[in-house]
């Protein structure tokens, strides 16, 4: 994402806001919105599925005062693929074009970044679906969205367990161990939705796949993509 100044004057209250200890206090007894919600959105040139986590440095105004208030009130936001157009406003009024659908994310760590700025992790967790969205007065992205079932918890197939050992795989790189993932290898969903994070494909693809619902569905993408990638023939 591209940098700009952290405002000095925001810092204290951003800070005293984010307290880490009453924090993570609040973490076991979070729960989802509504099925119909009006969320904030962080319209971003990458996808976040759910279970996956990205890293995310903050520097706009509508975004430290978001975040404030998602760590103050125990929130989360809306993540949209910003499927054209800059990630920073630079003061426009127009509405972003985003995707149809997104994920609904929660901050689970922060913290202040070398070079001044606020860092935050977040992580996927519920998807939607978009019904509107509009800009409000101080630039931030606002939508009415109805959330998606996530579909129930079932052991995965042993015909894609090839699938568990490459996100097992991926999970002992360095760079994707600093994201401090928790994946179950044996939960289908879980397997089908972080891989897909993961692995070096397109937006536009990560995108399709978000829309996707069925686990069965994922999988057999998923599968596809793993074969398209090594470059080997379909027995």
């Amino acid at each position: 994402m591209s940098v700009s100044a952290f405002n000095q004057s925001r810092r204290p209250v951003v800070l005293i806001v984010m307290r880490r200890w009453r924090y993570w206090e609040r973490l076991s007894a979070r729960r989802l919105p509504d099925p119909m919600s009006e969320i904030a959105l962080f319209p971003l040139s990458s996808v976040l599925l759910p279970t996956g986590r990205m890293s995310l440095q903050i520097f706009e105004q509508r975004y430290l005062d978001l975040v404030a208030r998602c760590m103050r009130e125990d929130e989360g936001f809306g993540v949209v693929w910003l499927q054209q157009g800059s990630e920073v406003s630079g003061g426009s009024v127009d509405t972003p074009n985003v995707g149809d659908y997104g994920v609904y994310a929660r901050i689970v760590d922060w913290d202040q970044l070398p070079n001044g700025l606020l860092g935050i992790l977040i992580e996927g967790q519920q998807r939607f679906d978009v019904q509107s969205v509009w800009r409000e007065a101080d630039g931030l992205v606002k939508a009415e969205v109805a959330f998606t079932q996530t579909p129930a918890t079932e052991p995965l197939p042993e015909g894609y367990a090839a699938l568990a050992e490459v996100l097992e795989g991926l999970l002992r790189h360095p760079q994707i161990q600093r994201l401090k993932l928790q994946s179950d290898l044996t939960e289908a969903w879980s397997v089908g939705s972080l891989l897909a994070q993961l692995l070096p494909i397109d937006e536009a693809i990560k995108y399709e796949l978000q829309g996707i619902t069925s686990v069965e569905h994922l999988l057999a993408e998923m599968d596809n993509i793993l074969v398209e990638l090594s470059g080997e023939e379909r027995a």
